[in-house]
């Protein structure tokens, strides 16, 4: 009776080791995992031990029937969100999604949206949406999709909810500052382009070049923009380029966009712990040489991608910066493909302007620091919601591990202060995106305080270079 009993446990636990065995698969790329396994490493093999016992004990004694594989993924999705802010685990329709998020179009209502503390929050609208003519706006929280809330779901799996055929409804309700109640909205699904370079001439001889986010193709489609406004009657006298609110995307366009505008030098470094995660990218010579000056909007919304062509531009001083501080998302992240569909997001390296600057946490300063003018006063204290508030943040640098004490002492006492202030209570201030995801016309752009003050500052510029000093 003994041994049929120790019998069942051995085949338990056989079980339950399997299942491990397939999370680590789940989890892994290639067998580095299984080397650093085999090489010894008694922390590895008890923590594994100890995650086994208790999936057993979960399985075996909680009281509603448990899905093992959901709470394995869990379990690894746990693990790898600890880690920053930007790295997770992507179930086959949120990898699917993230792929279509960076080429041609999809079925949606058309806003940008992102996981601001625990809540699912609206970045923009997209022009000429069903999002946008139903007067969706940036700050908006959306807490319902079709009935079901958004507590505790991931963010692509409002995505998924949000995004369907052309032509079906999906209805969301949100919360926004100012209202006495959630608003509800009955939205109708439609093919929504992705579009991530719009321009106009704003004034003969300046330009206006908007990039809302880096997409496969949004270098070829900068370069048809400046060509069109370069053809004008009136020679190039200065290019306003809007990245505001922009998130990001492909580090590649990233760094082709800088490359259209310089000519050598470096664009950015990355650096990570492995020498293949490290590496310099160089501007080229170009054949067009486009010596125009160049004023570049950024905000809080602008992110990652956004900052390396800013942060280039303004270290090779070859565009001056106008706006307020960027997000401050300094870090670069790989998509690996796992089995049955999976995908594994996760940070490789930290990325530095070609100064040396890290902005992770700390953003892009602007050379002119101008405040957006909003059609309805906010607090001055209220502001947009960067890189640094969000938890898990990476630092700046590396942190060596004698450093940490002093650093957890120091972040006690800062967090101390901003319990005294308030700090914590602050919401992110509504901004208005009539102009920047608005129609591209001449009085949409002139209503902007922030591309009227780029364009006087391109005027002056032209007119006191003829000055004899």
């Amino acid at each position: 009776m003994r041994q049929r009993k120790q019998r069942k446990q051995r085949k338990r636990y056989v079980r339950l080791w399997t299942v491990m065995v397939a999370a680590i698969l789940l989890g892994t790329v290639g067998s580095g995992f299984y080397r650093t396994f085999a090489a010894g490493d008694d922390a590895t093999y008890r923590g594994l031990k100890i995650f086994a016992d208790v999936i057993d004990l979960v399985q075996n004694n909680y009281v509603d029937p448990v899905d093992t594989e959901e709470l394995i993924h869990k379990a690894i999705q746990g693990m790898v969100s600890s880690l920053d802010p930007h790295s997770q685990l992507l179930p086959p329709e949120a990898f699917e999604e993230l792929q279509i998020d960076t080429r041609g179009e999809f079925g949606g209502i058309g806003i940008v949206i992102t996981m601001q503390k625990g809540v699912l929050t609206v970045i923009s609208p997209i022009e000429g949406t069903p999002a946008y003519e139903a007067g969706i706006q940036a700050g908006d929280i959306i807490v319902e999709v079709d009935g079901e809330s958004t507590k505790d779901m991931m963010l692509w799996e409002a995505v998924k909810k949000m995004r369907g055929p052309k032509g079906e409804a999906v209805a969301i309700t949100i919360v926004r500052e100012g209202a006495a109640k959630p608003l509800e909205f009955e939205l109708v699904r439609d093919i929504i382009p992705i579009e991530s370079v719009r321009h106009l001439t704003v004034k003969p001889g300046y330009g206006y070049i908007r990039i809302t986010n880096f997409q496969e193709n949004t270098t070829h489609d900068l370069e048809a923009a400046l060509a069109s406004l370069e053809s004008g009657e009136t020679p190039m006298k200065g290019l306003i380029l809007d990245l505001r609110d922009n998130p990001g995307g492909l580090l590649n366009q990233a760094i082709q966009v800088s490359d259209v505008f310089l000519d050598s030098g470096a664009i950015v470094s990355i650096k990570g712990r492995l020498p293949k995660h490290t590496k310099v990218f160089d501007a080229h010579p170009d054949r067009d040489r486009r010596g125009y000056p160049i004023v570049v909007l950024i905000n809080g919304g602008s992110a990652s991608a956004s900052e390396i062509v800013a942060g280039a531009l303004q270290d090779h001083k070859r565009g001056l910066i106008l706006g307020t501080t960027s997000f401050g998302k300094g870090s670069v992240q790989t998509l690996e493909t796992l089995r049955d569909g999976y995908g594994l997001k996760f940070t490789i390296a930290r990325y530095y302007t070609p100064s040396g600057r890290s902005i992770q946490a700390a953003g892009i300063e602007p050379d002119i620091l101008v405040k957006h003018r909003f059609l309805e006063p906010a607090p001055e204290d209220d502001r947009m919601i960067k890189e640094k508030d969000l938890k898990n943040h990476l630092e700046a640098f590396p942190v060596l591990e004698e450093e940490e004490a002093e650093e957890d002492e120091m972040d006690e006492e800062v967090e101390e202060d901003e319990t005294g202030d308030g700090a914590q209570n602050r919401t992110p201030r509504r901004r208005s995106t009539q102009n920047r995801y608005g129609p591209l016309d001449p009085e949409g752009l002139q209503a902007d305080n922030q591309i009227m003050r780029a364009l006087g500052i391109l005027v002056s510029y032209d007119i006191f270079k003829n000055f004899n000093g």
